[in-house]
C-alpha cells in the first residue's frame, strides 16, 4: 500500500508524479529542483542558492511525511556541472552529521529539468 505524500511547503509537481510516496515505513522523494513553492519561480543565482532551495524544498516533504534529515539513507545528486561538486557538497553537508549522513551518489547529467544545474532525492526510513 501506498501513500502520496503532497504539501504546499514544496513546489507542486510539474508532471505526472507525486512530492513523495510513502510504502509502508519508506519514503520516496521525487527529485527537487531549486524552485520557489510559493512563486514557482527558479532560484538560480548562484548554486549555493540554488542548492539552498532544494534542501528547504526536500525538508518540506520529509516533514510532510513526519520525517526530518536523520531519517533519510540514501541520496541521488544529479548536476548540469562537476565542477560545482564542492558548493553543493558545502550546502548540502550541512543539512547532515557527517557521522551519520545518508549513502549517497552524485552524477553529472547532459541537462536538467527547466535547465536547472542541481536535482537531489532521497530516501528517507522511519
Amino acid at each position: 500500500m501506498k501513500t502520496i505524500i503532497k504539501t504546499g511547503n514544496a513546489p507542486a509537481p510539474i508532471g505526472p508524479y507525486n512530492q513523495a510516496v510513502l510504502s509502508g515505513n519508506t519514503l520516496y522523494t521525487s527529485g527537487q529542483i531549486a524552485m520557489n513553492p510559493k512563486s514557482m519561480e527558479l532560484i538560480v543565482d548562484d548554486i549555493k542558492s540554488e542548492t539552498e532551495q532544494v534542501m528547504k524544498n526536500l525538508e518540506a516533504v520529509l516533514e510532510a511525511a513526519n520525517m526530518t534529515f536523520d531519517h533519510v539513507i540514501k541520496t541521488s545528486i544529479f548536476i548540469s556541472n562537476m565542477n560545482d561538486f564542492s558548493l553543493i557538497n558545502q550546502v548540502y553537508g550541512s543539512y547532515f552529521d557527517e557521522a551519520t549522513a545518508p549513502a549517497r551518489e552524485t552524477v553529472q547529467v547532459a541537462k536538467l529539468p527547466k535547465n536547472v544545474n542541481v536535482e537531489i532525492s532521497m530516501i528517507a526510513v522511519k
